[in-house]
């Protein structure tokens, strides 16, 4: 179905526990055909966001449409047409592989073939193994075939790689590929940020129920934090670095001057992890910051009433 509209819009989105605000006011756009990562740490809001997209939990405030519906309201209809994998699930471990996605692929109106999807996800050899006996890499396999068996327009992997070892995770980013190139929109969790460099078309950082920063994976962070680190060891022992927009240029200054090349020289791009990791430390601090001032003013405003 070709949509005219984002796949998920989101705007101000609040959500509260009591006096606890987990979502303090995020908006965003998913466009239909792309990956979009959503990334924070553990606490930072992010499934609760998801949970709320997906329908499972409802919004305090705001307004969001998944698919041209509100959660809240999306029917049998509606959740046929999304695929969701969670980070953990309770499926019964007494059925076989082939049987647990043949009753799945039942409940959809148009499911991918069963065998397709084993194929898909590496589990031929398993296929006839009932689930209680795999490992804990090759459930989260099923938990990924059933999350795709009814050819979903709209795809949530949260956390999808966890207990994958090095091969497989290579493995499943192949199936991603091919799922985005039929047109599947996907959101993405993980907290492997090279999974998320790889995969994603845009990333969103939440921390502390705020998106900090959102926009396309080469971009995220803005420029000044993508700027390389020049580093070397002077010939009095000295270890030396620089940031700089033109490492090269550098370097040869540096061979120019010694007639040698530094010893120990090391040209370091900043990774998508390096980036996120600044960007959610720099929002603590900020966050440090304005407690402090809201502590001090509530100390000022104490001292004037008394």
């Amino acid at each position: 179905m070709e949509l005219s509209f984002p796949v998920v819009r989101v705007r101000d989105l609040h959500k509260s526990y009591g006096a606890f605000e987990a979502i303090r006011g995020i908006s965003f756009d998913i466009e239909a055909g792309e990956t979009f990562a959503l990334l924070g740490p553990n606490g930072a809001g992010k499934s609760t966001a998801i949970e709320i997209l997906e329908g499972y939990r409802d919004r305090s405030s705001g307004e969001v449409s998944v698919l041209g519906v509100d959660p809240q309201r999306g029917g049998l209809a509606w959740k046929s047409r999304l695929g969701i994998v969670l980070q953990s699930t309770g499926e019964s471990g007494n059925v076989t592989v082939t049987e647990q996605l043949t009753h799945f692929a039942g409940l959809y109106p148009r499911p991918r073939r069963v065998a397709e999807v084993i194929e898909a996800v590496g589990l031929e050899s398993q296929a006839k193994t009932r689930i209680s006996k795999l490992s804990g890499g090759q459930r989260r396999r099923v938990d990924v075939a059933l999350g795709i068996i009814g050819r979903p327009e709209l795809l949530f992997l949260d956390e999808p790689t966890t207990g994958f070892d090095p091969e497989a995770r290579h493995q499943f980013w192949g199936l991603v590929r091919r799922l985005k190139a039929e047109g599947t929109t996907i959101l993405l969790t993980t907290h492997y940020l090279d999974e998320a460099a790889q995969l994603g078309d845009r990333a969103g950082v939440i921390n502390d129920g705020l998106l900090i920063d959102i926009g396309a994976i080469g971009e995220i962070g803005g420029a000044d934090a993508r700027v390389p680190l020049v580093r070397w060891r002077e010939p009095s022992g000295v270890l030396r670095e620089k940031r700089t927009p033109e490492p090269a240029r550098l370097v040869a200054e540096l061979v120019a001057a010694s007639g040698a090349e530094p010893a120990e020289l090391e040209v370091i791009r900043p990774s998508l992890e390096d980036i996120y990791l600044g960007l959610v430390r720099g929002s603590r601090a900020l966050n440090d910051d304005a407690d402090a001032n809201t502590a001090d003013l509530l100390e000022d405003d104490t001292e004037v009433l008394a």
